[in-house]
């Protein structure tokens, strides 16, 4: 799990049938508090979060399956949580 910080959001004419409905956002993360080598990457929102939010970004399987009620989701990716500053 690394913090992050949501700097945007992707529009998409198609997505996996999984997907529809749900917000795929742009994160970067923090320096000093995330993954240093990981400069930006796409995450789906699990949470509601916001562009402008601090937000914890997993790319565990089982932690992904149960933020988005998936058993088997076609992502690697999602926010998981708000962190509260």
């Amino acid at each position: 799990m690394r913090l992050c910080k949501t700097v945007g959001h992707v529009v998409a004419t198609a997505k996996h049938p999984a997907l529809e409905g749900r917000k795929i956002m742009v994160v970067s993360a923090l320096e000093g508090r995330g993954d240093a080598s990981v400069a930006m990457q796409l995450a789906v929102d699990g949470v509601g979060a916001g562009i402008g939010c601090e937000v914890m970004v997993t790319e565990s399987g089982a932690a992904g399956a149960e933020a988005l009620g998936i058993p088997y989701p076609p992502v690697r990716s999602v926010i998981v949580g708000i962190v509260d500053v």
